[in-house]
């Protein structure tokens, strides 16, 4: 059974973490919004040929991206998004689950009174 104070502790995690899952979600979104832009930024940063002497030509547009891709400051970026989401999801998780030990508590609730109006 779910106790009264469970379910005050589930309401008092949702309120105190409404906050932290908001701010968590948007980093979230704007990281990847910004992983976009600094793709840009770095494929137009990228060398105009690729090789050496003889074996020297301009870069393709796939040379540019992989350029891109594999710059650390985009792998930076990449590990940001990853804490991000891991983030999130934690916290979006935990909220889940103080939704549904609440919902419990109220079927619980309502077969206690079901069960009280059958025996009067």
């Amino acid at each position: 059974m779910i106790s009264q104070d469970d379910v005050e502790h589930a309401l008092e995690f949702m309120r105190t973490n409404a906050l932290p899952l908001a701010r968590a979600k948007a980093e979230r979104i704007y990281l990847e919004q910004f992983r976009k832009s600094k793709k840009a930024i770095l494929f137009s940063q990228a060398p105009e040929s690729v090789g050496v002497g003889s074996d020297s030509r301009r870069a393709t547009i796939a040379d540019r991206e992989n350029y891109a891709y594999a710059d650390p400051e985009y792998i930076a970026l990449l590990e940001g998004l990853k804490a991000a989401v891991e983030q999130e999801e934690h916290i979006k998780w935990k909220m889940n689950a103080a939704e549904l030990k609440v919902e419990v508590w109220r079927t619980q609730q309502a077969n206690a009174r079901s069960i009280d109006a059958a025996h009067r």
